[in-house]
């Protein structure tokens, strides 16, 4: 790697870090004023906890040595000690990048149980979630695993059909989506839970959020060009720049068409629901393809936020509306579009199998995992706090401090 790839990889890890605060800022806007410190704490504790556990023994879990694995040896390499040294510099870059990655992906499921998670259980949630559900699906996706070997397993040694997700369709935004679903179901739905019950206390703090991790994305979808030959860095940028723009309009237009109204709170959301969905597919679409599904998850995602109020589950800021349903219609896209290999420009229904068959996977295994988790969980120490403190707000029942002194 040369030193303008190792310069590149080094920020694109720090851009994908600042992305956590981001979706601090976005989480947290989107809360009540008295619920906002939790939501940054939710965040913040999934930076400290899931980047230590990643150096101690995550990173070696999502690399296996044979298919058949769950995962890797969690003690390879306790630490990372072997490749504390000048030699294994290039190593130790890459095993942060993937930090970045985990704790996002943890703190993306945070925004199903705002107002009402205490603290420490969710801590404990992340940790235990991250060691049997995020490290093991990322060697399935990304580590030599099953899903990265689906396509041959299926259909044959000289198969040109695989798996295709990028960036993270699969093992950050569908395992996170459906992680989110299923604590959003054991712990229940908040006090005087209705359509239009609450609304965002800050507008700016949203989009400054999900402005910072649009900013964040370009090192999310293009950081990992940096242990290549960077071929397909411009088309990965342009994708994620254009599908976003276009899932803004799509989100508005529901909007409009629904409310009579286009909001910031939905430009946020539509930019988020762009970003979620060109991730799998962002170096695997020409740009009019990107633009077109740009426009389509926005358009669902923004139908799909009012899905809980059908349903009956408290997502409260509509992780899966915009993750898992967003995570499920940019993979299953690929199948479609994929450039060569997809149904409609020029491959054939086997790259819609095989990421059919990722998506689901990925869906069920996170979402049983997260809810025996979460049960367990709830029923021993407890995960939900009080409702009456949930009506004075969690900030000061949970950490006793406010976010703002009026």
């Amino acid at each position: 790697m040369d030193s303008g790839n190792i310069a590149w990889l080094v920020v694109a890890s720090a851009l994908v870090l600042f992305m956590t605060p981001g979706v601090a800022f976005f989480y947290g806007g989107l809360v009540k004023a008295k619920s906002v410190v939790s939501m940054l704490m939710l965040s913040f504790g999934a930076m400290g906890l899931i980047g230590v556990l990643w150096v101690l023994y995550g990173a070696n879990m999502t690399t296996v040595t044979s298919v058949g694995n769950f995962s890797g040896n969690p003690f390879s390499d306790f630490g990372l000690s072997s490749l504390a040294t000048p030699e294994g510099d290039t190593g130790l870059l890459l095993s942060l990048y993937g930090s970045t990655f985990a704790i996002i992906t943890v703190a993306l499921i945070s925004g199903a149980i705002a107002d009402r998670a205490k603290f420490g259980s969710w801590l404990i949630f992340a940790g235990v979630w991250a060691t049997l559900v995020y490290f093991p699906v990322a060697a399935w996706v990304w580590g030599g695993g099953w899903i990265m070997n689906l396509g041959t397993t299926l259909f044959g040694e000289d198969s040109a059909v695989a798996v295709i997700d990028y960036a993270g369709g699969t093992a950050v935004h569908i395992n996170a989506g459906a992680a989110a679903l299923a604590l959003a179901i054991v712990l229940g739905r908040r006090v005087g839970f209705q359509k239009g019950f609450q609304k965002p206390h800050s507008v700016p703090l949203v989009v400054l959020g999900a402005s910072i991790l649009w900013f964040g994305w370009f090192g999310f979808n293009a950081g990992a060009q940096a242990s290549g030959d960077m071929s397909s860095v411009g088309l990965i940028a342009i994708n994620t720049m254009v599908a976003t723009a276009a899932a803004i309009l799509g989100w508005l237009l529901i909007e409009k068409i629904r409310d009579g109204k286009a909001t910031a709170v939905g430009a946020a959301s539509g930019a988020v629901a762009g970003l979620v969905a060109i991730t799998p597919s962002c170096a695997n679409l020409t740009p009019g393809w990107a633009i077109v599904l740009g426009v389509v998850v926005g358009l669902v995602c923004a139908l799909a936020v009012d899905l809980k109020f059908k349903f009956g589950y408290d997502d409260s800021l509509d992780v899966v509306g915009v993750h898992l349903v967003g995570g499920l219609v940019g993979t299953l896209y690929l199948g479609f579009f994929a450039t060569g290999t997809g149904l409609f420009v020029g491959g054939d229904y086997k790259q819609l199998v095989v990421q059919a068959i990722a998506a689901v996977a990925v869906l069920l295994y996170s979402f049983v995992a997260a809810f025996i988790i979460g049960f367990a969980i709830e029923k021993t120490i407890g995960f939900r706090i009080k409702n009456e403190d949930e009506l004075a707000g969690v900030d000061l029942a949970v950490h006793g401090e406010e976010g703002y002194e009026m």
